[in-house]
C-alpha cells in the first residue's frame, strides 16, 4: 500500500495553516501598531497635581486623533509633553484658549474678564500664582497655544510656571480611564464638528 498522497496532503494541509496564522499574527501587529501610534495610547498617572480628579496610578487610554483633527475645549482634560523636558509627559486641563486674556485675582481665574466656574475643583479652591502667572497679572494667550492647569491647585507645576502651551506639545486628550476598575469611567469622546 501507498500512502504518499494522503500524507502530503496532511503536510499541506498544515503548511497552509500555519502561513495562514502567521499572515493573522502580522496583520493584528500592524493594526495594532497603528492604533498605538495614531489612535490611542495608554498612559497612567503620575502624582498627584490632578487630584481629586485623577489619583496617582490611575490608568488611562488617550485619544491622539482628538488634538490633530479638532479644536480644543476648556474643560478638556489632556496629555502633552513637558516643555522643560520631552520625555515626560504630564496631564493638564485645559483653562485658557488661544487668544483670550486670562486673569488670576483673589486666587480666582477671569477669561476675557469673566469669572472661570470650574465645577470639576473642590468648593471655594483658591488658585495661587507663580513664577509666570501671578496674582493680579493678566496674560494673552498666543495662537496655537492654551492654558493649562492641574486641578490640584498646590501641587501643579502648570502654565502658571511654564507659560501657556503650544498645542504641538499636546499627545491627546484623556476619555478613558480603566483602572483601578471601581473608577473606571468614559471621560470624553471628542469628535470632529460636521
Amino acid at each position: 500500500m501507498d500512502y504518499a498522497p494522503e500524507e502530503e496532503s496532511i503536510s499541506s494541509k498544515v503548511r497552509g495553516g500555519f502561513l495562514e496564522m502567521i499572515e493573522f499574527v502580522a496583520i493584528m501587529a500592524a493594526i495594532l501598531i497603528i492604533v498605538r501610534f495614531f489612535v490611542a495610547e495608554p498612559h497612567k498617572v503620575d502624582g498627584n497635581s490632578m487630584l481629586p480628579n485623577f489619583h496617582h496610578g490611575d490608568h488611562i487610554i488617550t485619544n491622539k486623533l482628538a488634538v490633530r483633527i479638532s479644536d480644543m475645549q476648556r474643560g478638556e482634560v489632556i496629555i502633552l509633553k513637558s516643555p522643560r523636558d520631552p520625555d515626560k509627559v504630564l496631564i493638564k486641563r485645559i483653562i485658557g484658549l488661544p487668544k483670550e486674556s486670562l486673569k488670576l485675582l483673589e486666587g480666582r481665574i477671569y477669561i476675557n474678564n469673566r469669572l472661570l466656574e470650574e465645577p470639576y475643583l473642590p468648593t471655594g479652591l483658591k488658585t495661587p500664582g507663580s513664577s509666570f502667572l501671578k496674582e493680579g497679572d493678566e496674560v494673552t494667550i498666543p495662537e496655537g497655544f492654551y492654558f493649562v492647569m492641574g486641578d490640584n491647585r498646590h501641587a501643579s507645576s502648570d502654565s502658571r510656571d511654564l507659560g501657556p502651551i503650544n498645542k504641538e506639545n499636546f499627545v491627546g486628550q484623556a476619555f478613558l480611564r480603566y483602572w483601578p476598575p471601581q473608577r473606571f469611567t468614559i471621560l470624553k469622546i471628542n469628535l470632529p464638528s460636521l
